[in-house]
């Protein structure tokens, strides 16, 4: 009858004392043990070696495999290690470990706690969006279209392979009065473009572009660019001097350029933690990083782990930056709005 009683009338407690006497003994378990503190030193170390490349990360060199920017692009995954850590430090019963974790969770929240939060708000004057179509793209009437429903006043295109051009342009042919494709890049716009030209970005071949938009609220340089492609191989490390040739290219463009407002769209190959881009992102602002929701990963499509995919501004100010719905490339669109 007593148990009875205390089953219909209780209100939990029986458990949450069964759940605090764990709680308890465990706590006693370690203050008896003499060994938190010797155990785990390696997993300390790791935690203050986690905490000091998040630190340095501009000071390990490029000279051995471009191992540097290969760091930065993945600078955000570094966090993987801390849950690793923590679980393995409480099955080793390791004080010692536990201490040292407070480290590298403290600098990573310091670099990149800010993006975790939806920054988003206020009214912007323009919305612009970019993407990657990926050549082999089997349906680019499909692609386009899927872009253009996000109801971007610019729209930019990379890798536009020159047997589907045609497509492209008919796909948004209803939505886009204006549009020029220069290379391999193409701009569409509702508003009048001119002074378009392509920008070179030493390749040899037509990768980057540059268009004066007149909006009604002014007018805007509007850069269109696809840097070439890294490679990360086992002989040759993080391999991308291509791409920072033409990175610095662009930034010089940039720089050069008198316009008050300027968008920068497209496919940098490369994240805004990359020194090799210091050149374009210490001109631009990421609209990711100043009113994004989250970090915005956009490669690859399937599984995002970093966001290669950029729109940067300058003489503007960002007001919310996403990523859209998959296509059928392999990279996710991204749009912005932003405020002139």
């Amino acid at each position: 009858m007593a148990q009875a009683y205390k089953t219909e009338t209780g209100n939990g407690s029986p458990q949450n004392g069964r759940t605090g006497a764990r709680f308890r003994s465990l706590l006693d378990g370690w203050r008896g043990d003499p060994g938190i503190w010797r155990r785990g030193l390696v997993l300390a170390a790791l935690a203050v070696l986690i905490a000091l490349l998040m630190i340095l990360h501009a000071q390990v060199p490029n000279r051995i495999g471009n191992l540097g920017s290969l760091s930065e692009t993945f600078l955000p995954w570094f966090a993987v290690f801390i849950p690793v850590i923590l679980v393995v430090a409480v099955v080793r019963r390791s004080a010692t470990a536990l201490i040292a974790l407070l480290l590298p969770t403290i600098v990573w929240l310091n670099l990149f706690g800010g993006l975790i939060a939806d920054k988003s708000g206020g009214t912007g004057d323009l919305t612009v969006a970019t993407h990657n179509v990926n050549a082999g793209n089997p349906d680019p009437e499909g692609t386009a279209k899927k872009v253009a429903a996000s109801g971007a006043d610019l729209l930019a295109l990379q890798e536009l392979p020159v047997g589907q051009v045609t497509a492209y342009e008919q796909a948004l042919a209803g939505t886009y009065k204006y549009h020029s494709v220069q290379g391999t890049v193409g701009l569409w716009s509702k508003y009048p473009m001119t002074d378009t030209a392509p920008v070179d970005i030493r390749l040899g071949w037509t990768r980057a572009m540059r268009s004066t938009v007149r909006t009604p609220e002014g007018a805007v340089a509007v850069y269109v660019a696809h840097m070439p492609s890294v490679r990360v191989k086992l002989n040759a490390g993080f391999t991308a001097n291509q791409r920072d040739n033409s990175a610095d290219a662009l930034g010089e463009a940039i720089a050069h350029d008198r316009t008050g407002k300027i968008v920068l769209l497209g496919d940098l190959n490369g994240t805004m933690n990359d020194r090799s881009l210091r050149s374009i992102t210490s001109q631009l602002r990421s609209t990711q990083g100043a009113a994004g929701d989250g970090f915005g990963f956009s490669w690859p499509a399937s599984f995002p782990m970093a966001r290669i995919d950029q729109i940067m501004v300058k003489g503007v100010e960002p007001v919310s930056s996403w990523t859209l719905p998959q296509t059928d490339s392999d990279h996710l669109p991204i749009a912005a709005r932003i405020r002139l």
